[in-house]
C-alpha cells in the first residue's frame, strides 16, 4: 500500500518564488486530499508561470492522486531531465510509478535512492511501501522500521506498518501457520488500539481455522463500537451459520436489517442485505429468500455479482442446480477471476455429475487464489471419491435358534478416470449350529466395473464365484450383479438391478444350494422442506421353484441437519408363492410396520481425528399370516474414528427380533470391525 497524501510538500514550500506567487491555497488542497482543485489551481499558475518547479511538482503531483497516473509519471520523467540531481523530484518521480503500478521499476529505482540517501524517511517509507505491493513483506517490514528508526511514531509510517503486517499476515494462513498469523495481527493493536481493519482480518483468521468461538469474540468487540456495528452483526450471522446455529443467524441478520437507513454506506447495505438473504437460505425459507433477490434485481440494474451469486445460491439448495451454472457463468463472464463463480459452478457440476469440469473450475479458483482452503479442500473432497482404497469388515453374528456365523469380506475399488473403475470382493463366511451339528464354509471373489455413460446414469455389474465346503453338499456357483444408477429428476435417485445369488442365511439353507434371481428397484425422492420417500420392491425366483415378492417404503423426515437427525414410519410387505416353513420362513403374507429415529453423523463429513457415529432405533409390529400382531423392536449402532483423510475405523452391532429368512419369533444380533484405507495419496488419473 502506498500513501496518498503528500510527504514532501513542506520541503516544496521553499522555494525562490514562494513569496511572488501565492500557492498556499494549491498547498492546502493537496494535503486535504482535493485533488481535482489542486490540479485546477496548479494548471492556471503553471500558465502564468510555467518554468517554476514547485508548481511543476504540485501539478504533476495533482494529477497522479487525482487518477491520472501515467500522465503524471511522464510529467516527472521530463523534470527529472531538467533537474537530473535533484533529490525531492527524484523521490517524487519513484512515487508516481507506485502511482502507476509501476512496482518493479519502484523497486529498483528506489533502491539507488536509499543507497544515495540511507536516512531518507521518504526513500525508505516509499520503498516499504514498494515491497508491500510486490507482496515481500518481511523485507517490506524491515524498511517501515528503518524509516520509523528516522521519524520515531510517524503515523503515515505506522499506518504502512499495520498494512504490511496485514499483508504478512495473510501469507501465512494459506500454509495454516495460524499461530503466526495471529500473533502477528495482535501487534496492529499496539499502535492502533480497536483497530477495524485488523479485528476483520483477525476474525476472518479464526474463521479459517475453525476457530468459530474466537470470531464470535472479535466481532462482540467491534460491535461495541457504534460505526462497526452493523459490520459486527453481518459477521456474527456467519459465524452463528458455521456453528450451526441457523436460527440465532437468521436473528442476527434481522437485527442488522433494521439498523439500516439512509445514512449508512451503500456497499455496508447491500452487504447487510446479501448476509440477510444468505441467512433466509440457510434457513430454507427459499420463498422469502427469492423476493428479496427478486427486489434486488428490480432495484439494481444490470444485476451485480454477488446479486447472481445470491441467486446462483439458492438454486444450488433447491437443487436446480444448471439455473445455478448459468448464473455463475455470467458471473464469470463479468470477472474471470471471481471466487463465487469458479467454486460456485465447481459444487453445481459436482452437484450434477460432471466431475471432469467440475475438478476444472475448482483449480481455476487455486490460480487465482493460491492455496484458498475452501478450493483446496473442495478438490481433496473430490480426490477421495476417486482414490483407490481397501475396505475390510470381519464379523460375528448369532441367533436364538443357535445358529452362528464368522464373517470376513475386503472389497477394494480402483477408478481409473472420473467416469470408469473397477472393483472387487473377496468374502469368506463360516456357518454353524451346534443343534443340528451342521457347518458351512463359502468363499466368493467377484470382480465388476462401473462406467458413468451420462452425466445422470451409471452402468455397474460384477461376477463371480462361490464356492461353499464343509457340509453335506459342496458346489461352486456363479454370482453376478448387474444395475442402473439413474438420477431422472432432481432430488430423485433410481436404481434397477438384477442381482443372482444363494440363500446363505445359516449352514442348513446354504447346504441346500437354493439359487436366488433377484430383480429390483431402489427409488428415493428427496424434497427442501425434510421430507423424503424411499421404496424398494424385489420379486426373487429361486432353484426351488419358489418365488417371493417383497415391497418396502419409508417415509422420513430431517428433524435436525447437523448432526442429522430423522424419523419416519417404515412398512414392510413379503408374499412368497409356496410356503415351506420346516425350510424357511416363506409365509404367504407378511406385514410389517415399524416408527423409527436415526442420528448420524457421517463418516464422510467427519474431521480428522474425530469421531462418527450412526445409531438407529426402531420399534412396531409384524402380521405373519392373519395371526395376532406381533411387538417388534430393531437397534443398531456404529461408532468410528477417522485417524487422517485417508484412514478410519468403526465398530458396529445390530439386534432385532423382526421375522428373517429363517422364522418368526427370533432374535438375531451381529457384532463386527470395519477399517477403511485409501492406499494412494489421489486418484490414479490425477498423479
Amino acid at each position: 500500500m502506498f500513501l496518498k497524501k503528500s510527504i514532501f510538500l513542506s520541503i516544496l514550500f521553499v522555494t525562490i518564488s514562494i513569496f511572488s506567487q501565492n500557492m498556499t491555497e494549491g498547498f492546502n488542497y493537496l494535503e486535504t486530499g482535493q485533488y481535482a482543485k489542486a490540479e485546477k489551481f496548479f494548471d492556471i499558475i503553471l500558465k502564468d508561470y510555467p518554468t517554476n518547479k514547485t508548481a511543476k511538482l504540485c501539478y504533476a503531483r495533482a494529477l497522479g492522486l487525482n487518477g491520472n497516473p501515467d500522465k503524471a509519471y511522464h510529467l516527472f520523467s521530463t523534470l527529472l531531465k531538467e533537474y537530473p540531481e535533484d533529490f525531492e523530484v527524484k523521490l517524487n518521480f519513484a512515487e508516481s510509478m507506485l502511482w502507476s503500478k509501476k512496482y518493479e521499476e519502484a523497486k529498483v529505482y528506489y533502491s539507488t535512492l536509499i543507497e544515495e540517501n540511507p536516512k531518507s524517511f521518504s526513500a525508505l517509507l516509499g520503498f516499504a511501501n514498494t515491497l508491500s505491493n510486490l507482496k515481500e513483506y518481511n523485507e517490506a517490514l524491515t524498511y517501515v522500521n528503518k524509516a520509523l528508526e528516522v521519524s520515531p511514531k510517524n503515523n503515515n509510517a505506522l499506518i504502512s506498518k499495520k498494512y504490511i503486517r496485514l499483508g504478512l499476515a495473510n501469507t501465512y494462513i494459506p500454509i495454516k501457520e495460524y499461530e503466526k498469523a495471529e500473533s502477528l495481527l495482535k501487534e496492529n493493536f499496539i499502535d492502533f488500539k480497536d483497530d477495524k481493519d485488523t479485528y476483520l482480518n483477525l476474525a476472518n483468521l479464526y474463521l479459517i481455522a475453525g476457530e468459530f468461538n474466537k470470531a464470535e469474540e472479535v466481532y462482540e468487540k467491534l460491535r461495541n463500537q457504534k460505526e462497526n456495528e452493523l459490520t459486527s452483526l453481518n459477521g456474527l450471522a456467519l459465524v452463528y451459520h458455521l456453528k450451526g446455529k441457523e436460527k440465532l443467524a437468521l436473528e442476527t441478520s434481522k437485527l442488522a436489517i433494521q439498523k439500516l437507513d439512509e445514512n449508512t454506506y451503500k456497499d455496508l447495505t447491500n452487504q447487510t442485505k446479501e448476509r440477510y438473504i444468505q441467512a433466509l437460505i440457510w434457513n430454507k425459507k427459499f420463498k422469502d429468500a427469492s423476493l428479496k433477490i427478486d427486489e434486488l434485481f428490480f432495484e439494481i440494474n444490470p444485476p451485480q455479482n454477488w446479486m447472481l451469486s445470491l441467486r446462483a445460491t439458492l438454486n444450488i439448495y433447491k437443487s436446480n442446480f444448471s439455473k445455478s451454472i448459468t448464473d455463475y457463468n455470467t458471473i464469470l463472464d463479468n470477472e474471470k477471476s471471481s471466487f463465487d463463480g469458479n467454486l460456485g459452478k465447481a459444487n453445481a457440476l459436482k452437484a450434477l455429475g460432471y466431475f471432469d469440469d467440475a475438478y476444472k473450475n475448482a483449480e481455476n479458483t487455486l490460480s487465482f487464489y493460491e492455496n484458498q482452503k475452501d478450493a483446496a479442500n473442495f478438490i481433496k473432497q473430490l480426490n477421495n471419491n476417486f482414490t483407490p482404497f481397501v475396505d475390510a469388515k470381519t464379523s460375528y453374528s448369532f441367533d436364538n435358534g443357535n445358529n452362528q456365523a464368522y464373517m470376513f469380506e475386503a472389497a477394494t475399488e480402483v477408478p481409473f478416470s472420473t467416469k470408469f473403475k473397477i472393483s472387487a470382493v473377496l468374502n469368506f463366511r463360516n456357518t454353524s449350529n451346534n443343534i443340528t451339528n451342521l457347518e458351512a464354509n463359502t468363499k466368493s471373489f467377484t470382480f465388476g466395473a462401473s462406467y458413468q455413460l451420462l452425466n445422470n446414469l451409471t452402468l455397474n455389474g460384477s461376477l463371480g464365484l462361490l464356492n461353499s465346503s464343509g457340509g453335506a453338499n459342496s458346489f461352486n456357483q456363479l454370482l453376478t450383479h448387474v444395475f442402473a444408477d439413474i438420477k431422472p429428476f432432481k432430488l430423485q435417485n433410481l436404481e434397477i438391478g438384477y442381482r443372482r445369488d444363494i440363500q446363505n442365511f445359516n449352514a442348513e439353507l446354504i447346504d441346500r444350494e437354493i439359487v436366488q434371481n433377484n430383480f429390483y428397484s431402489n427409488y428415493n425422492i428427496s424434497t427442501n422442506f425434510n421430507l423424503g420417500w424411499f421404496t424398494q420392491y424385489f420379486y426373487t425366483s429361486q432353484s426351488d421353484n419358489n418365488s417371493r415378492n417383497l415391497l418396502f417404503t419409508s417415509l422420513y423426515y430431517t428433524i435436525l441437519p447437523k448432526p442429522s437427525l430423522k424419523g419416519g414410519i417404515n412398512y414392510q410387505y413379503i408374499t412368497f408363492k409356496n410356503q415351506v416353513p420346516t425350510v424357511y420362513f416363506s409365509p404367504e403374507k407378511f406385514n410389517a410396520v415399524e416408527i423409527f429415529i436415526n442420528l448420524i453423523k457421517d463418516e464422510n463429513v467427519a474431521k480428522i481425528k474425530s469421531y462418527y457415529y450412526d445409531f438407529t432405533f426402531a420399534t412396531g409390529y409384524q402380521f405373519i399370516e392373519d395371526g395376532p400382531r406381533q411387538s417388534t423392536y430393531r437397534v443398531q449402532a456404529k461408532i468410528g474414528y477417522k485417524f487422517s483423510e485417508r484412514s478410519l475405523a468403526n465398530l458396529y452391532a445390530s439386534q432385532s427380533n423382526i421375522a428373517s429368512v429363517t422364522a418368526a419369533g427370533f432374535t438375531f444380533t451381529e457384532i463386527g470391525l470395519r477399517f477403511k484405507w485409501l492406499f494412494l495419496s489421489k486418484p490414479l488419473f490425477r498423479n
